[in-house]
């Protein structure tokens, strides 16, 4: 991770990206290094400024959020990229797993979990708020539970599978590690594999496999 995590900002709101700048760089480790008030904008910045976390606001004019997104991250070596969301937004949060996001926020979260979203996504790690998750459960859930481990997954471990249903409710790393008492690094070996069992780019790519194969919706 570099000395400073730097951050591109993009809201067609004036005030929440001085709210998020302010927030940010009041922590010596983070520095926002370019705001953007439009998809196109978005675009442009990334390639000019090469930040290492996007903070992408859905709704914004020119181009939206999710073509954004869909656009840098088809580019060599992309940022991770947290996609701002509200809770009449839900429609759109299938599309930006679609589109590469790496992990959702809430636009009213508390500041400690909008800095945690930004060190987790530079180290590589995800974040997906439990709330947006469970509206995920919900599009997805079956009428009919699956018999027997979907085929998808028939490669991956009891331990794997553990990991991977604590990745479907959202869960870091560190929270992963604590659910299963194990270390950190035990836990980073563990999704790297499922990552490679499941060809994924990402753990948030994982997520998808988890509900579309209704692994996600068991108990």
């Amino acid at each position: 991770m570099p000395d400073k995590i730097r951050v591109l900002v993009a809201d067609d709101q004036t005030l929440v990206r001085t709210g998020f700048r302010v927030i940010l760089e009041a922590e010596g480790d983070i520095e926002v290094v370019a705001e953007a008030d439009t998809g196109t904008a978005a675009i442009r910045q990334a390639q000019l400024v090469r930040p290492d976390v996007i903070l992408m606001d859905i709704r914004m004019p020119e181009l939206d959020g999710l073509s954004a997104t869909e656009q840098i991250r088809r580019q060599p070596d992309p940022p991770t990229i947290i996609v701002l969301t509200t809770f009449d937004q839900n429609e759109y949060v299938y599309r930006a797993l679609r589109a590469g996001a790496a992990g959702f926020l809430l636009k009213d979260s508390p500041s400690s979990r909008l800095i945690a979203a930004v060190r987790a996504a530079a180290t590589g790690d995800s974040l997906i708020e439990p709330a947006i998750t469970r509206r995920l459960v919900e599009r997805f859930a079956e009428p009919v539970q699956p018999q027997g481990l979907p085929s998808e997954l028939a490669t991956l471990t009891e331990r794997e599978l553990d990991v991977l249903r604590l990745l479907a409710r959202g869960l870091s790393n560190a929270e992963i590690a604590a659910e299963l008492v194990v270390a950190d690094t035990t836990v980073k070996t563990h999704v790297a594999r499922v990552l490679t069992k499941l060809n994924v780019r990402d753990r948030v790519q994982a997520v998808v496999v988890a509900y579309e194969t209704g692994f996600a919706n068991r108990g």
